[in-house]
């Protein structure tokens, strides 16, 4: 090879190397941002290692009344959705698809609730703010594993109640155990992916000296406007994850309860109707809970400018929510009821 050809080779082997260098870093930005200049130029930059939760109030006089009432609140949650689980798997009556869903939802509430709660009693009894950059990415991944299993969960048993109301003599055959494991470990897979997106997209975020968060958790929200770098993309890619985890399971739900009032209105009697209905009221009340408290959040997140505002908010769905799920189904199931009766004077 000549002298001429060596060169032009080598060229052309470096410019190779150098656009596959440069796909590599494009791929690399999708997940990753650039550092803010102004904050650079300032010296402003800092390792994060720990953030401070403002909380609900700045006033000290009000510590002793959240906490009171939290602490109420989470362990009548923990209580209530551990007798549903124990409820269901000590009854061989309860060993239906529908409550096997019901025991998964419940565990999921008691997950969603300590995601959060107990580190904002711990804060109010130690009078301190701070939680560590790796506490805060482990609250941002749990609390969209939880949320997100809810959210699916729900769908799995509108689809359950679908098939039971529409196609009553298939119900044993389709909603078959190996079914109805495969949906919930579909929906536990599904929501483990919308978390460690979530924890990816928060992890990858360069912060500034402001490290304060106007809120009792990490909500990752307000952590994008507390970076100092673009966050453009990652709230696109945030909204479009939402948008997919969120809007999909409700398109579902809407679907399901569309065709179950179709076949409920086709049945002759008064009677009937009523105790096809009465099978889904349990279900329909905590998805009109669900959905309602996460939409009034939205809607106060976007009138009010007040972070604050939304941190009082979000206590309907961090925890009323879990909390109130207990006692719909256990005082809207006569089996329900009737096997935390028969579990209570076991107990006693």
């Amino acid at each position: 090879m000549y002298p001429g050809q060596l060169q032009i080779a080598c060229l052309k082997i470096g410019t190779f190397s150098w656009v596959s260098l440069h796909l590599f870093c494009v791929f690399n930005t999708l997940f990753s941002f650039e550092r803010c200049r102004t904050c650079l130029e300032a010296e402003n930059l800092t390792a994060v290692s720990e953030f401070l939760l403002l909380g609900l109030s700045d006033d000290p006089e009000l510590e002793p009344f959240f906490f009171g009432l939290f602490l109420f609140m989470y362990l009548v949650t923990v209580l209530g959705n551990l007798f549903i689980i124990l409820a269901i798997s000590s009854d061989s009556q309860l060993h239906r698809p529908m409550y096997f869903f019901l025991s998964n939802l419940s565990l999921a509430d008691i997950g969603f609730s300590t995601t959060t709660i107990p580190k904002m009693l711990v804060n109010i009894q130690t009078h301190s703010k701070s939680i560590t950059y790796a506490g805060c990415l482990t609250q941002v991944s749990f609390f969209f594993l939880f949320a997100c299993l809810d959210d699916l969960l729900l769908a799995v048993m509108a689809y359950d109640r679908f098939v039971a109301i529409c196609h009553p003599l298939n119900y044993s055959v389709i909603m078959n155990p190996c079914l109805c494991g495969l949906l919930v470990l579909m929906s536990f897979f599904g929501s483990l992916l919308d978390s460690q997106i979530h924890c990816l997209m928060v992890s990858q975020l360069t912060f500034c000296t402001n490290v304060e968060i106007h809120h009792f958790f990490c909500d990752a929200p307000q952590l994008f406007h507390l970076a100092c770098s673009d966050t453009s993309i990652h709230t696109i890619l945030m909204y479009f994850i939402g948008a997919i985890f969120g809007g999909v399971p409700l398109s579902g739900i809407l679907f399901s309860y569309t065709r179950i009032v179709s076949s409920i209105m086709r049945v002759p009697s008064t009677g009937g109707k009523y105790k096809a209905f009465s099978t889904c009221v349990s279900h329909l009340s905590v998805v009109i809970l669900f959905y309602g408290t996460a939409l009034g959040v939205y809607l106060s997140s976007a009138v009010s400018h007040s972070p604050r505002q939304g941190a009082v908010t979000s206590v309907m769905y961090a925890l009323v929510v879990p909390m109130l799920n207990p006692f719909i189904y256990s005082l809207r199931n006569r089996d329900v009821k009737r096997a935390l009766q028969r579990l209570l004077n076991r107990t006693v």
